[in-house]
């Protein structure tokens, strides 16, 4: 029976993960209507602050493909580059004034 709550809970959730606050006090109020026990419960909160967390990390790591997607797309050179050239320039022109 947890597991089809879990099913339905992350049905209503979405892609939004809850704090740990707020998973909490939902998690009180699932214990009281569906009468699951402390450890059932602690189990359903500790596999849904996993859920959270992994998707947090997917998040992350399609947001950072897209912007390199659109980083290549436009030509965009990266910041350690950018300053690395900068450098080279300053030397370059620092070089020209003195000889």
């Amino acid at each position: 029976m947890l597991d089809h709550l879990e099913k339905v809970f992350f049905a209503g959730l979405g892609a939004v993960s809850l704090s740990r606050k707020k998973t909490e006090e939902f998690l009180a109020e699932l214990k009281e209507a569906f009468r699951v026990s402390e450890e059932e419960g602690k189990a359903f909160l500790d596999r849904t602050q996993e859920m959270a967390r992994e998707g947090r990390e997917r998040l992350t790591e399609m947001a950072e493909t897209e912007v390199k997607k659109v980083v290549d797309k436009f030509g965009l050179v990266p910041r350690e580059e950018f300053d690395s050239l900068l450098k080279r320039v300053e030397e370059l022109e620092e070089k020209q004034r003195k000889g």
